[in-house]
């Protein structure tokens, strides 16, 4: 596996494989052709059926430049390595093509060609599997976020203390950033709204109303383009950020003791990342909200002083309760349901924390088999169902 700056990358919304990854990969391709005077970007499956809505059409001319860049929209064509394909090409005088390259935005912002990395980033962990580093860190004497400190360089830290600043300033953004979303559907922001409503509940009701503004808060704030980091993606932004900055803030954990929840839940995160897939396009709003869920449990049950077992078992609740969850953004916009699942899933990992403190930890499904399963759902999921807005929800509201 790759180091969690692979996992947790710090940019703008609204997609990490709709816009930061093409966005990545046209700068990439401007670096081969600085001379360039005219460009040609086909953009394939996915990226194409729901490329309007996730601006990356945007995000592509920001960097080759609109007047110079050619734009080919071809849904119907769907590559067997990834949906989420786009072929860049420069264009002489004539019009002819030159030096195709074809890649593939994987999820995450990452970036592939067929048996190729284009990352070209080592993988720094030795183990993959979440049963074998709890054996690792259960020999030592260690926690889940040892191995990571094991694995990492020691700048790890400071990197992961700007990404629990910069999720701290989205929460503190979104529950003040009144207005509506920018796209078709004039969603209006319902984070301040949900933030003071809170406060007249009694602490039970309060506490989750909370959470729910805090995962609005940063999934209004991707919406609509807003500076996030990807946990495991932009559509899943909100639910780690929810689940931290409410323990955070009710609980008074010290800043050491919420990085070292950031590097569990990376943990989580970075196995689903390498094992199966965080990408909708590939398998379904399981890969992304699934494994945020997942990531939010993990790290909520690190915090509370779980057990390497309670928090494996929390890991694969969240993720287990969301097997077989589409991706069918309406309109091809990340805001119904993405936005409203983020609030979902940030209260679903709280509750998976406290099931599996009640189990001290003892059930039958591990986190890896889970994982094996929704690659496996994902693959078997119709492509209606992996953010081709043609399917489900999409298809029945899409005209609204």
């Amino acid at each position: 596996m790759k180091t969690l700056k692979e996992l947790y990358r710090i940019g703008s919304g609204p997609s990490s494989s709709h816009t930061m990854g093409p966005r990545t990969a046209a700068e990439k391709y401007l670096e081969r052709h600085p001379e360039a005077t005219r460009f040609r970007v086909t953009l394939y499956g996915s990226l194409a059926a729901t490329g309007k809505g996730h601006l990356t059409d945007w995000a592509v001319n920001c960097v080759l430049g609109e007047q110079r860049t050619e734009i080919v929209w071809r849904a119907d064509i769907v590559p067997s390595f990834h949906p989420n394909g786009m072929k860049f090409e420069v264009l002489d005088a004539e019009g002819n093509p030159h030096d195709a390259w074809t890649v593939y935005s994987v999820g995450g912002g990452a970036l592939a060609e067929e048996g190729k990395d284009c990352m070209q980033s080592e993988e720094i962990y030795d183990l993959d599997h979440l049963l074998d580093i709890k054996r690792w860190c259960e020999d030592r004497g260690q926690s889940y976020w040892e191995y990571v400190q094991h694995c990492e360089e020691s700048d790890i830290w400071d990197y992961l203390e700007e990404v629990w600043n910069v999720m701290c300033q989205a929460v503190e953004r979104g529950i003040e950033h009144e207005g509506v979303l920018p796209g078709c559907l004039n969603l209006k922001r319902k984070a301040p709204q949900y933030y003071i409503k809170a406060s007249g509940y009694g602490p039970n009701l309060q506490s989750r109303g909370l959470v729910f503004a805090y995962a609005l808060a940063v999934s209004e704030e991707n919406a609509s383009g807003g500076r996030i980091v990807t946990a495991p993606t932009c559509g899943a932004s909100g639910v780690l950020p929810a689940v931290l900055y409410h323990l955070h803030r009710t609980r008074h954990f010290p800043q050491k003791r919420m990085l070292h929840a950031l590097a569990t839940a990376g943990l989580v995160g970075n196995i689903a990342k390498a094992r199966a897939s965080i990408s909708g396009a590939e398998a379904g709003c399981q890969a992304e909200v699934g494994v945020a869920c997942a990531m939010a449990a993990a790290a909520a049950n690190y915090l509370f002083g779980g057990s390497l077992a309670a928090t494996e078992y929390a890991a694969e609740m969240g993720l287990e309760h969301h097997l077989g969850m589409t991706c069918d953004p309406i309109c091809g916009l990340v805001q119904i349901p993405c936005i409203e699942r983020n609030a979902h899933a940030a209260a679903r990992a709280l509750d998976a924390n406290i099931y599996a403190t009640y189990a001290e930890g003892v059930h039958r499904i591990s986190y890896d088999k889970a994982v094996e399963v929704m690659k496996q759902t994902g693959h078997d999921l119709p492509s209606l169902y992996r953010e081709t807005s043609e399917g489900g929800l999409a298809k029945e509201f899409g005209s609204i």
